[in-house]
This record gives structure tokens, C-alpha cells and sequence, in this order.
């Protein structure tokens, strides 16, 4: 008879049931893996749906626009021509519609500022203010909307700010006196500073390195139109109506934009990038971004370049109307064709010099342009040269306006270099730097009355003097650092 197996012994019953379990475990923990996969795989394409199609559009193949980057450095599959081209286009206009909130809120009411002091019965500095106001109020509200940007994303803040900016600008159209139209000023100021802060925030989110600096000499084309339509259409509005009726063209402009970014613009800052921690975190975040020595430097730079266009921008009004006796249609003129210089400035910078000259060479040329325009404009201003009239004092400012052309975006541009994180709190640092300066310049250039321009000339020298000086001593633009490819890695970790 064959010989039956002999039974198990108890030894190998206790290896097989052990062997048994082992298997039983690792099969559950790869279940458990597994799944824990396939969670992550979702959560990571949930996140990747946030931001799909800003970043095909920033993908988009268009000259104007440049190549984008996406999370990580990656590039998404590029669009077609034609779809490319289009996206492209609309997202340099709704950034650029965003950029132009200041010229707009600012521009457009320059014309007015005569027929306000007549109306209101307040003194030319009082009424000055109202600019003043809503400078500082787009300063403050950066600090603010920046960081609420970095931790709930790009199109929530935005879009809060602009609803409150239409019903700021409304009101203002009702001010009875100059009190109160200062203090609606302030608010429309704070309200606007979430479309200043969020697109420069939203460029650094899709761009990097060079195609970043190009960006913003694009959109220089679009934010620079502004300044040249803005005065014109103010000019126009009072000749069929008063002051009040440029903030009611405000606040139909801004309705329509703010309408544009809730049908148009997607969000740019996926959840796993965004930060939490509330205040604390974002007062981190702008310390650690202030204790980068050259980003300090660039920020400055820009901010005091932008006291030099702000005090031209509050005391031009007086200093062509009042006392080269021009009319508020050729003021107007005369601002549009400075803007046309700053734009053609901004294109040359983007097209032509980015990417063939380093950016430090030619933030430095902008600056010492600068210095010059402001030397010759305090020289005819003291009357050194002699008895000028308006066309000297128009080429200077021409000159001055356009030197912006090739500081500011490249300021800004080499600022947020030097950042990967809190895109959010570095912006808010670049504007609230730039619009606080300018808030000090503005009434600075009304301290000596309606019939002198010496202030002006004054506050723009020494504004440009600054800005050379803090990007000299600070940014140091001679050592090779590679400034163009600088990052601080740790801002905001």
C-alpha cells in the first residue's frame, strides 16, 4: 500500500498559519498603499484643475506672451496657434485691465482738479489730498489683499476688492464736500489695491526669469494706454458735464472689469501651493523678503522712481493749466503723448533689450535718464536757463516719462526674481513701497502754490537720486550674482 503522509506536526501548523498571516498583511498593505495612491493621484488632480487653464494660457504660442512655466518648472501640452494666440491676448488685457486700475481711478480725474477746487471752495493743496488719499489707500490695501492672496488664492480676494471698488467710486461721484471726498477716496484706493497687487502676483505665478520681464513690458502697452485715454476721456466728460461725472464713467469701467475676471479669469494659485497661518505667517514672509538685501534695494528703486512719476503726475495739472496757461484738452494731449512715450519705452525694453542686455544695465540707463530730465526740469523751473516756455518743459517730461519705460518693470521684474513664494507678500511689498512714497511726494509738490513748478522739479530730482543711490548701495548691480537667475528660497517657508 502507498504510504500515507504523516500528519502535520504541530511546529509546521504554527509555520504555515504565521506564513499565512504574513501573506494576509502584506496583501492588505498593499491594498492600503494602494488606495493611499490613489488619493494622493486624486488630490493632486483636483489641485492640477485649479490651475489647468491659467496655465494653458500662459502656455499660449503668441510672441506677446511669452512661454510660461507651470508648477515645478513644468509646461503644459501648448494649445493650438490660433486658441494660443487668443488666450494670450485676453489674459495681457484682463492683467493689464487690472494694472490700469490706478491710472484710471487717477488719470482721468487729473483734468478735474481746477473745476473740484472751484466746486468744493477748498484750496488747490486740500484737493490735492483726494490724490493723496487714494495713493495711500492702494499702499495700505496691498498689505493686506498680498497676503490674503497667498493663503485663499488669486480670485476670491480679487474680486471682492473690485465689487468694493465700484461702490467706492460711486460714491465718490456723490462727495457734498472735499472731506468727504477724500475719505471715499482712501476707501476706493484700499478696495483698487487688489488688482495692482493680484496680477503682478498672478505673473509670477505662470512666468519666470526672462519671459517674466517681457510680460510686464507688455502689459505696459495695455496699463500705459490708460494714462494716454484716461486724461482725453476726463478732458471730454467735462465738457458736458462736471467732476462728478468722471466718477460715474469709473464706475461703469470698473463694473465691466470686474465683471470680465468673474466669467474670464481662472485661478493661478493651486490649494497646495497656497499658505496658511493668518497674520503671523505673512508678517513672516515680508520680513524674510525684507532681509534680502538686493530685493530691499530693487523695491526702493522703484519706489522712489515712482515718486518722481507721481509728482509729476499731481502737480502737471497746475504747473501746464495754471501756469503755462494750456487748456484741460491740451493737458490732456500733452499726458497722452507722455504716456505714448512710456509705452514705447516699455516695448523697446521687452522686445528689444530683454534677453540682450542684462536687466541690471538697463534698470541703471532708466535711472540715470531719469536724473538728467529732473536736473534740466529744476534748472528751467529756478529759471537758471533763462525765461522758458511750455515746449522745453514738455520735452523734459516727455524725456522723464519715458525713462519709466525701462525702470519700473525691470524693478519689479528683478524684485520677484528673487522670490518663488509669497508671490502674494512680495507684490504687496513692491506696490505699498511705491504708492507710499508717491502719497509723501503729492502734496510735497503743492507746498509753494499754483505758480511754481521749482517743488515738482525738486521732488522728481530727488526721488531719482534715491532710487540710483538704493539700487547702487544695495543691489550692487556690478558683483556677479547671476541677478537675472537669483531666487531666495526661503521667503515664505
Amino acid at each position: 500500500m502507498p504510504e500515507q503522509p504523516a500528519p502535520p506536526t504541530p511546529d509546521a501548523q504554527d509555520t504555515a498559519n504565521a506564513r499565512n498571516t504574513a501573506n494576509a498583511r502584506n496583501t492588505a498593505s498593499a491594498r492600503n498603499t494602494a488606495s493611499a495612491q490613489d488619493t494622493a493621484s486624486a488630490r493632486n488632480t483636483a489641485s492640477a484643475r485649479d490651475t489647468a487653464s491659467a496655465r494653458d494660457t500662459a502656455s499660449a504660442g503668441d510672441t506677446a506672451v511669452p512661454a510660461a512655466r507651470g508648477a515645478g518648472g513644468r509646461s503644459g501640452p501648448a494649445p493650438a496657434p490660433a486658441a494660443g494666440r487668443r488666450a494670450g491676448l485676453l489674459l495681457v488685457l484682463l492683467l493689464g485691465g487690472l494694472t490700469a486700475t490706478p491710472p484710471l481711478a487717477m488719470d482721468m480725474y487729473l483734468p478735474s482738479l481746477p473745476e473740484v477746487t472751484r466746486s468744493l471752495g477748498a484750496p488747490a493743496a486740500t484737493v490735492q489730498l483726494t490724490l493723496t488719499a487714494c495713493l495711500a489707500g492702494m499702499a495700505l490695501g496691498q498689505l493686506v489683499v498680498g497676503p490674503m492672496s497667498d493663503r485663499w488664492g488669486r480670485r476670491r480676494p480679487l474680486l471682492a476688492g473690485l465689487a468694493v471698488y465700484v461702490v467706492a467710486t460711486a460714491l465718490c461721484a456723490l462727495a457734498p464736500d472735499v472731506e468727504t471726498l477724500v475719505a471715499f477716496r482712501l476707501a476706493q484706493g484700499l478696495a483698487g489695491a487688489a488688482g495692482i497687487v493680484i496680477a503682478r502676483a498672478v505673473v509670477r505665478d505662470l512666468y519666470d526669469g526672462v519671459a517674466m520681464a517681457r510680460f510686464f513690458s507688455t502689459l505696459m502697452l495695455v496699463s500705459g494706454v490708460a494714462p494716454v485715454v484716461a486724461p482725453l476721456i476726463g478732458g471730454q466728460i467735462l465738457r458736458v458735464t462736471d467732476w462728478r461725472g468722471v466718477f460715474v464713467v469709473l464706475t461703469v469701467v470698473g463694473t465691466l472689469l470686474a465683471a470680465l475676471v468673474w466669467v474670464r479669469l481662472p485661478e493661478t494659485l493651486p490649494p497646495a501651493d497656497r499658505h496658511a497661518g493668518g497674520a503671523s505667517a505673512a508678517v513672516r514672509a515680508m520680513r524674510s523678503l525684507l532681509a534680502d538685501l538686493p530685493f530691499t534695494g530693487y523695491m526702493l528703486a522703484g519706489g522712489f522712481a515712482f515718486a518722481a512719476l507721481f509728482a509729476y503726475i499731481s502737480a502737471s495739472p497746475f504747473v501746464i493749466q495754471e501756469i503755462y496757461g494750456a487748456s484741460p484738452q491740451t493737458f490732456s494731449l500733452l499726458f497722452g503723448l507722455n504716456s505714448v512715450g512710456l509705452v514705447i519705452a516699455g516695448q523697446v525694453n521687452g522686445k528689444v533689450l530683454v534677453g540682450r542686455v542684462s536687466l541690471d544695465k538697463v534698470l541703471g540707463a532708466g535711472l540715470g535718464v531719469t536724473v538728467l530730465a529732473a536736473t534740466a526740469l529744476l534748472l528751467m523751473s529756478t529759471g537758471a536757463l533763462g525765461p522758458v516756455g511750455l515746449t522745453p518743459v514738455a520735452a523734459a517730461l516727455f524725456v522723464l516719462m519715458s525713462a519709466m519705460g525701462f525702470t519700473l518693470p525691470n524693478a519689479q521684474s528683478l524684485a520677484l526674481l528673487r522670490t518663488r513664494h509669497a508671490a502674494g507678500s512680495a507684490s504687496a511689498l513692491l506696490g505699498t513701497s511705491s504708492f507710499l512714497v508717491g502719497a509723501v511726494a503729492s502734496p510735497l509738490v503743492g507746498v509753494a502754490g499754483e505758480r511754481t513748478a521749482v517743488p515738482m522739479a525738486i521732488v522728481q530730482l530727488a526721488g531719482a537720486l534715491v532710487a540710483t543711490a538704493c539700487f547702487v548701495g544695495m543691489c550692487r548691480p556690478w558683483a556677479a550674482r547671476g541677478n537675472t537667475r537669483a531666487r531666495t528660497e526661503g521667503a515664505g517657508s
